[in-house]
């Protein structure tokens, strides 16, 4: 019987490789990055979101190599409560408009600066961030500013697979996704 080729199938741009080889911490947003940016309301006023799975286990890949995954949300809800504390993130903050002290907080705890930052933003709030971690990426759907602020631009949409791409580059970046693609498919 012959074993099937694990050899990984993704090509990044040197140029973002080289942003992203001294990368520590990735930050998201949530709706409009880890969500389709769509809001769902019950009758009783409870928000509902869709996440996707893709991106929840590259956040959790992350992880295993020793890169933290990080949010910075102008919202806070129980749903989303729920699926960072699923997925074993830690470093979040919920329900700040102005972002960029908030990953300044975050920079600090970890003992990182901004050259060691990645972040995906959809909006302009997402902006002040994003023009200063070493890597900036936004979905495709992000809004025509934060998409010309963008190093990088996956083809996946918002909510659907976005984020997990970035996971992706990230773990390409820092020679760790070779390592776990082989140890979790094996």
């Amino acid at each position: 019987m012959t074993l099937p080729d694990l050899t990984p199938r993704l090509n990044f741009d040197p140029e973002l490789l080289l942003r992203a080889q001294d990368v520590k911490v990735v930050f998201f947003d949530v709706d409009g990055v880890l969500t389709d940016g769509g809001l769902y309301f019950t009758e009783a006023g409870e928000t509902l979101k869709r996440f996707n799975s893709l991106d929840g286990h590259g956040l959790k890949l992350l992880q295993k190599a020793g890169i933290t995954p990080a949010v910075v949300t102008g919202r806070d809800s129980a749903p989303l409560r729920t699926r960072l504390a699923a997925l074993g993130v830690t470093h979040v903050r919920y329900g700040t408009e102005d972002k960029r002290p908030a990953t300044e907080a975050i920079l600090a705890e970890l003992g990182l600066d901004w050259s060691q930052a990645a972040a995906m933003g959809d909006d302009w709030p997402d902006a002040p961030v994003l023009r200063r971690v070493a890597l900036a990426c936004a979905p495709r759907t992000a809004q025509a500013e934060v998409l010309a602020l963008a190093h990088y631009v996956p083809e996946a949409a918002a909510g659907h697979g976005a984020a997990r791409a970035l996971c992706d580059l990230v773990l390409v970046a820092s020679g760790h996704y070779a390592r776990l693609w082989r140890e979790l498919s094996a």
